[in-house]
C-alpha cells in the first residue's frame, strides 16, 4: 500500500505529536504526587488530623468539633487539588502561602 505524500505527511505530523505529548503525560502524575508544595500542605493537613483525633481521645475537644475541624482541613485539601490541577500537577508558592494560612487558623483552634 502506499499513500499519498500529502497522507504520509499528515501521519507523521500526528505520531510527532503523540510522541512529544506521551512523556508529559506519564511525568505530570508523576509529579502531582511528589511535588514539594503539595507535599507539604498534605503533611500538615496528615499531621492535624492526628492531633484532633488525639484531642477527642483526651476529651479536649468534643465529636462535634472534630468533625468541624476535619471538614476545614477537607477543604483545604480539596482547594489544594483544584489549585494544582489548575496549575499542572503542582501549587504556586503563592497558593500554598495562602493554604498554609487557612492551615494556620485551623492549627489554632486544634489546640496542642
Amino acid at each position: 500500500m502506499r499513500l499519498s505524500p500529502r497522507t504520509t505527511g499528515i501521519l507523521l505530523l500526528g505520531l510527532s505529536a503523540v510522541m512529544i505529548a506521551a512523556p508529559g503525560f506519564a511525568g505530570d502524575r508523576h509529579f502531582d504526587r511528589h511535588h514539594p508544595r503539595r507535599d507539604q500542605v498534605m503533611d500538615r493537613t496528615q499531621r492535624q488530623n492526628h492531633r484532633i483525633t488525639r484531642q477527642v481521645r483526651e476529651g479536649e475537644l468534643t465529636h462535634a468539633q472534630a468533625h468541624a475541624l476535619r471538614a476545614g482541613d477537607r477543604s483545604i485539601r480539596q482547594q489544594q487539588r483544584a489549585d494544582a490541577r489548575a496549575n499542572g500537577g503542582y501549587i504556586t508558592k503563592q497558593q500554598q502561602k495562602n493554604l498554609n494560612k487557612e492551615l494556620n487558623a485551623n492549627s489554632k483552634q486544634i489546640g496542642h
